[in-house]
């Protein structure tokens, strides 16, 4: 009997302890921790390239003279990825250019919203729905006078025992009437992933 009873504690200890480690926690974490947890490109480095080159751009000489009288309009293009992984570059675009319009220096014409505004204003022409005298006029929105664009690239290498992503991000500013290029500069981050052995 004592048998038995041993045997059905030992197994309710073990159906309640299983119990608890299976058990799922959800917690809100810090957005600008640093992310350690993988070698791929991950929200530490999109915050680190945009803020570094966001800053690089508003402290620079050039841009201080662009911007001491007026606003310039700026056009940014879509970041080219030219690494092996899948990034969302427009995240990184969108960083940049808040950082940008937060700092008053800069006004911004959004090309990838260009079919969606002419889409409105059609509707307000052709519709019958809206009042002529008041919808938006055609041919009155303002052209771009610069354009951000840049590149993303990386060099892997690994091994049975250590991996190393090497990432290097390009950024230029061109005056679109000239076609000169006003500004440029770049960042690297380097990444490295090894096994750690432990002695006891």
């Amino acid at each position: 009997m004592n048998k038995l009873v041993f045997a059905t504690a030992i197994t309710l200890a073990m159906i309640s302890l299983s119990g608890c480690t299976n058990k799922s926690v959800v917690r809100y974490g810090d957005a600008t921790a640093v992310e350690t947890n993988d070698i791929n490109f991950g929200s530490t480095d999109l915050q680190t390239v945009a803020g570094q080159m966001t800053d690089s751009l508003l402290l620079s000489p050039v841009v201080g003279t662009l911007t001491a009288n007026t606003r310039p309009i700026i056009f940014v293009e879509s970041l080219k990825n030219k690494t092996s992984e899948h990034i969302d570059t427009e995240s990184i675009t969108d960083s940049i250019s808040t950082k940008l319009l937060r700092s008053g220096k800069f006004r911004f014409v959004d090309m990838g919203r260009v079919k969606a505004a002419q889409a409105q204003m059609d509707f307000q022409h052709s519709s019958g729905m809206v009042d002529t005298s008041k919808a938006v006029a055609f041919g009155k929105q303002v052209g771009a006078q610069y354009m951000l664009y840049g590149n993303l690239a990386s060099i892997v290498k690994s091994n049975k025992d250590q991996a190393d992503v090497y990432y290097k991000f390009t950024l230029r500013l061109m005056d679109l009437q000239s076609g000169l290029v006003e500004w440029a500069d770049e960042t690297e981050i380097r990444k490295t992933k090894g096994k750690e052995y432990i002695s006891w």
